[in-house]
């Protein structure tokens, strides 16, 4: 995507340096734009626990490169398998990920693992791109079709948290059909939930989509529903972290109170992932999705711009307790359908399987 005008992906390694991974620092984003050199395992640890970067696919792919760094150093394999896996329990492409590295430099041939490990990542990172530029192309007709319907007036879009080019490595998921119809020269309109407490929406999704020239409101998270009942969103799109074969997904909290919005108004409610994010082994989202919990202090202070500084505010009380639930999980019966890079299917097993039937 691009930033500045210029092209630019959210991981890649150090071009004079191959033993340098390069990532956006996203706890910077919207006011300063940082490039952070990540050198060892442990530095990939810390960015994806403290959310440097955040973003299912995006998680998965640092976690491949994790994993090539760590053998860089001299550690063992199981050392930077068992490592990554601590860093954030919800996101399935993390686990994903460190699957196929596993897989890789069992099966390598070749004798030489860091080589092998950094081919892996690379791929990894590769998939989620083709993957993330696929559900763009299988998204679009929806706007598209909205668009005939609506006879020129914008097609209005509602999205959750950060599913765009920032989560990913490129395009995004809930993201790729905007920006696809968008450069098709659809004319659309994107109202963007803040997405407290970590303002993933307001910080990240609208700065991409300023950067793209996409025209965008930022609403509060609870205005939601009051669009959808005065007629002002067409169609909704969000991410996802996990979801089960059966259809729940797990993703930014608030996404389930948007669905309920959604269903109660007639509002499509569509979810868009790649398959790395599909969970196979899992049945039920609400008991079985691990939610994480997060400080509390990402709800007690919020981020902002202050005399061209970022500077941390106390918003709340300072001896008052916070609850700080990540995710929540949408149950299949209010997900009008999934985009995935095979095609759109219904939120249930036996659609899901006719697009994966190797699952």
């Amino acid at each position: 995507m691009q930033v500045n005008g210029k092209e630019q992906r959210t991981i890649w390694l150090k071009p004079e340096n191959p033993s340098v991974v390069q990532i956006i620092d996203q706890r910077f984003l919207p006011h300063k734009f940082v490039i952070e050199d990540l050198c060892t395992l442990e530095d990939v640890y810390i960015a994806i626990k403290d959310m440097h970067v955040r973003g299912a696919p995006l998680i998965g792919a640092a976690a491949g490169f994790g994993v090539y760094l760590g053998l860089l150093e001299g550690k063992g394999l199981e050392t930077c398998i068992n490592r990554l896996r601590e860093s954030r329990p919800t996101a399935r492409n993390l686990f994903w990920a460190l699957e196929l590295q596993l897989n890789a430099l069992e099966q390598s041939k070749s004798g030489d693992l860091i080589a092998a490990a950094l081919e892996c990542a690379q791929r990894i990172a590769e998939i989620e791109y083709e993957n993330c530029k696929k559900i763009g192309l299988y998204g679009l007709p929806l706007i598209e079709d909205l668009a005939k319907i609506k006879k020129g007036n914008p097609v209005n879009i509602l999205t959750h948290c950060n599913a765009g080019w920032l989560a990913c490595i490129d395009y995004g998921t809930a993201t790729s059909p905007i920006y696809q119809a968008f450069d098709k020269g659809i004319d659309l309109h994107v109202w963007v939930d803040e997405t407290r407490p970590r303002n993933q929406g307001a910080s990240l999704t609208a700065w991409e989509l300023g950067q793209h020239g996409i025209p965008h409101t930022v609403i509060v998270d609870n205005a939601g529903g009051h669009l959808m009942q005065h007629g002002m969103v067409d169609i909704v799109i969000v991410g996802s972290d996990r979801t089960t074969r059966n259809g729940d997904v797990a993703n930014k909290i608030g996404t389930y109170l948007k669905a309920l919005a959604a269903y109660d108004n007639n509002v499509p409610f569509y979810v868009a992932l790649p398959s790395s994010t599909i969970d196979w082994n899992l049945t039920d989202g609400i008991s079985q999705i691990p939610i994480e919990e997060r400080d509390d202090t990402e709800v007690k202070y919020i981020s902002g711009l202050v005399d061209d500084e970022i500077k941390q505010i106390l918003l709340t009380p300072k001896h008052s307790h916070a609850a700080n639930f990540a995710f929540d999980v949408t149950p299949a019966r209010f997900v009008t359908g999934l985009i995935t890079e095979r095609g759109i299917c219904d939120a249930n097993e036996s659609s899901m399987q006719g697009l994966f039937p190797m699952h």
